[in-house]
Parts: C-alpha cells; sequence; structure tokens
C-alpha cells in the first residue's frame, strides 16, 4: 500500500481534449484553411494538411485512450463539414461523427462534444462571422441539426470554445496568429463576445429542447491575472480591469444577466436571455499573467501583461507554470453552485521534462479544490496527442503522444504513463509520486 493516497471522487471522469481541424485533417472548407494559406500566418509556414488524420483513423487514438484507462473525451465538431454550404446539411459527415462517437461508446468513454471550437465556415465567413449578429440563428439552426442527429450517442454538449480567446487573439492582440487578424479593435472585440453568448443561449435552449436531460455547458478560458508591482496602485486598478474584461465579464453575463463591459447599457433583454444558461460550467486553465499600467495601450484598458519576470516557463515561453491559479480560478467558479470540468489543462513540452511534474501539481490542486466541496466532476488533459496548435503549427507539442505528422507515427510520451496510472486507481498516490517525480514528493506528501 503507498503511505498516502489522494482519493477523487467516484466516476470521476478522466478524459483529454482535442479540437475537430487540430486533429482530423484535410478540413478545407473553413476560415483557417483559409487563413494557412497566407505566409506568415502561420509558424514555419505549417499547415494543419492531414493533422492526426482522424477523419480516417480516429478509432486507433480512441484505443490509446483505453490504454490509458480513460473514461472521457472531449472531442469538436466540425461546422464547415457538416453544413458545407448554408442550409445544405452534409450526411456523410454526420454518419463520420456518429461512427465517432459509436467508437468512444463501445470503448467506454463518454464523449463531450464540442459546437464551435475556432472554426468557422467560409460560407459564415463571408458573411461576417461573429461579428453580425445574424451569425445567432444561424449557429441555432447548425446546433438543432447536430443534436437531432447526435443526441442518442452524446449526453455532454459544449456550446463554444473559449469565447473571449476568439475574439481577443482575432480582434485585440497585436501579435495576433488568428483569423481574421484585425488588432486593436476593443469594440469589436466586445461584439463577438456578446454574439457568441447570445448563441450560446440560443443553442442551450435548443439543445434542451430536443433533448431534455441534455447537460449543456461553455468552455471558459480563465487566466490568474496579478498586478506585476504589488504596491503600485495602477497595476492593481488595470489587472481588476484585464481580469474583468477577460475573465469575469462572462462569468456574469451567464450567470446574473449582467453584461457590464462586455455590451454596456441598453441591453437588459439580451442580457435576461443569457442569463442560467449553464448546467456545467468548464475551465481552461494554462498560465498566470502579470498586468502593469501603461498608458500607451488604450485599446486594452492602459494595461499592458506580460509573463513573470523569472518564472517557470514552458517551451517557447508558452506561459508560466502556475498550479496555484488553478485553485483560484476554481473557487470563483465554485460560488456559482454549478458542476466544474477543467476542459483544458496542458502545456507544450517536446522533451517531456515539465510535464510529468505540471501533471502532478496541477491534479494535487484539484484534488484540494475537492476537499472543498467544490463540484468538479473531472480532468481533460489537453492533449491526448500532438496536434496542429493553430498559428503555432506544429511546432507546440501538448501530446501524452508524440506524433511525426508526415509519418503519423506515434510514440508515447512518459507523461503518457503517469497520466494512465493516476486514472487507473482514480487517485494520485505516493507511490506514483515517488515513481514518476521523486523530486516533489517531500512537498506534497512530508
Amino acid at each position: 500500500m503507498p503511505e498516502a493516497i489522494h482519493h477523487f471522487p467516484k466516476d470521476f471522469k478522466w478524459g483529454t481534449a482535442t479540437a475537430a481541424h487540430q486533429v482530423e485533417g484535410n478540413n478545407t472548407n473553413n476560415q483557417w484553411a483559409v487563413w494557412e494559406q497566407t505566409p506568415g500566418n502561420i509558424h514555419g509556414g505549417d499547415r494543419a494538411g492531414l493533422a492526426c488524420d482522424w477523419w480516417r483513423n480516429a478509432e486507433a487514438d480512441f484505443d490509446r485512450m483505453v490504454e490509458l484507462s480513460l473514461n472521457a473525451h472531449r472531442l469538436s465538431v466540425e461546422w464547415s463539414r457538416i453544413e458545407p454550404r448554408e442550409g445544405y446539411f452534409d450526411d456523410a459527415a454526420i454518419d463520420r461523427y456518429r461512427q465517432m462517437l459509436l467508437g468512444l461508446r463501445r470503448r467506454g468513454i463518454e464523449p463531450m462534444v464540442t459546437l464551435h471550437h475556432f472554426t468557422n465556415p467560409i460560407w459564415l465567413e463571408e458573411q461576417g462571422a461573429w461579428e453580425n449578429v445574424q451569425v445567432v440563428p444561424k449557429f441555432e439552426r447548425f446546433v438543432i441539426h447536430v443534436v437531432r442527429s447526435l443526441g442518442d450517442l452524446c449526453d455532454v454538449w459544449c456550446t463554444i470554445n473559449e469565447p473571449n480567446i476568439y475574439a481577443v487573439m482575432g480582434y485585440l492582440t497585436d501579435d495576433s496568429h488568428m483569423p481574421p487578424g484585425r488588432p486593436g479593435n476593443f469594440d469589436l472585440t466586445l461584439r463577438v463576445i456578446r454574439n457568441m453568448l447570445l448563441a450560446h443561449a440560443a443553442a442551450y435552449r435548443a439543445l434542451h429542447n430536443v433533448q431534455p436531460l441534455a447537460r449543456v455547458g461553455l468552455a471558459h478560458h480563465m487566466r490568474e491575472f496579478q498586478p506585476l508591482r504589488p504596491n503600485h496602485v495602477l497595476d492593481h486598478l488595470v489587472n481588476r480591469l484585464q481580469d474583468n474584461a477577460f475573465n469575469q465579464g462572462i462569468l456574469d453575463a451567464l450567470m446574473h444577466g449582467r453584461w457590464g463591459l462586455i455590451l454596456g447599457r441598453g441591453a437588459e433583454q439580451s442580457a435576461r436571455a443569457v442569463r442560467g444558461t449553464l448546467d456545467w460550467i468548464g475551465l481552461n486553465y494554462y498560465s498566470r499573467t502579470r498586468a502593469y499600467f501603461d498608458p500607451r495601450q488604450r485599446s486594452t484598458l492602459f494595461g499592458a501583461i506580460i509573463d513573470t519576470p523569472g518564472g517557470e516557463m514552458s517551451d517557447y515561453d508558452y506561459g508560466e507554470i502556475y498550479p496555484d491559479g488553478l485553485l483560484h480560478c476554481l473557487r470563483r467558479l465554485a460560488r456559482f453552485k454549478l458542476p466544474i470540468y477543467v476542459t483544458e489543462n496542458g502545456l507544450p513540452d517536446e522533451d517531456d521534462d515539465q510535464r510529468p511534474a505540471f501533471i502532478v501539481r496541477h491534479l494535487r490542486v484539484l484534488w484540494a479544490a475537492i476537499q472543498f466541496n467544490y463540484k468538479i466532476q473531472g480532468y481533460y488533459h489537453w492533449s491526448l496527442i500532438d496536434n496542429f496548435e493553430w498559428g503555432q503549427g506544429w511546432r507546440m507539442k501538448f501530446g501524452l503522444y508524440a506524433l511525426n505528422p508526415h509519418t503519423q507515427e506515434r510514440t508515447p510520451r512518459r507523461s503518457a504513463f503517469l497520466y494512465r496510472d493516476i486514472a487507473k486507481v482514480n487517485a494520485l498516490s505516493s507511490d506514483i509520486v515517488r515513481e514518476y517525480t521523486p523530486e516533489l514528493l517531500p512537498t506534497l506528501f512530508p
């Protein structure tokens, strides 16, 4: 018997997460496929191409999930495959997604299906996509078709992935590598978020009309914001503004019907439409950010953001490794008394020298949060396999399995076996820590 063990709740979901464009291959009818054609948009000139070849053979990776003792997986459906032309729905695409969901079910893996994960059909993009409020009924129509076609195979639905990331990366940040690549437009950023939340609310009601027992949520990306200079009043002010705009505004709209910064005044009716449209809330957590006052940064509320000087960084300075931020975000979500899923958590780490400790430290924090009776239902590691990482192309390796995109060869990393051993016993034990991350033993199990 191990010296000490942290048990997770019975029926806890141990999973991985993926997105359609990043793994399926040969997605050529969405705005990302177009974006990839322009030099400079993707690091190294990479393209998704065959990706992880899931459209032809996702089932081989489903078998790998079984080998890792996983009981859940979060995947997305590609709108441009299902509705390649406005109003036309492709039965063959639906049939392939049925095969995928059946494949997961037959292996004892519960699917969580995301309905929008960053990609738009080209026809929708040409109409302004999420800049245009007419996207709301179009998304609702798409959702109704999907749930009528796949609802017998899926009970847990995620309407939209990370509205704040989609809007901020596409319309606000100067170093954006995401379409449409129109930085510096704060008002348009807020409009896109607003339309996404209205579409989420419409999808929530449509899902329940078609499938009354469905469990419907949204994946919200949260960052831990802290002032760069703890004793600087203006750093505290812009830190609070950044946090409200990026983290809290969406939560206030969904939970309380308060648009606040996202919309401003005169939108009571739409605010009421959004309020209370969650059966659960998903948390995508990766990193901490420091904010400081900079009068030149008008488009971002006079706040500049950087990583913690001297902080522990992942590959390519993707972000600071800060597990305590996960607890802080979970504490904020727990106030809403809803079930919580950690729908994404991971880091790029090609040589796997940081990932084992990253997993152990974040799961220890997750376990601690559960001891406060937070309603945490599951954890989805990003990701099962190296995949096409949007504007970063193929250089960032998030997978428990390494992938050679040219040969499609998969190689398990040591962290895959660590995650397997935790999921198999539904616990984090001193024996597991001793085997995979012995340097953490004195602090986790003193």
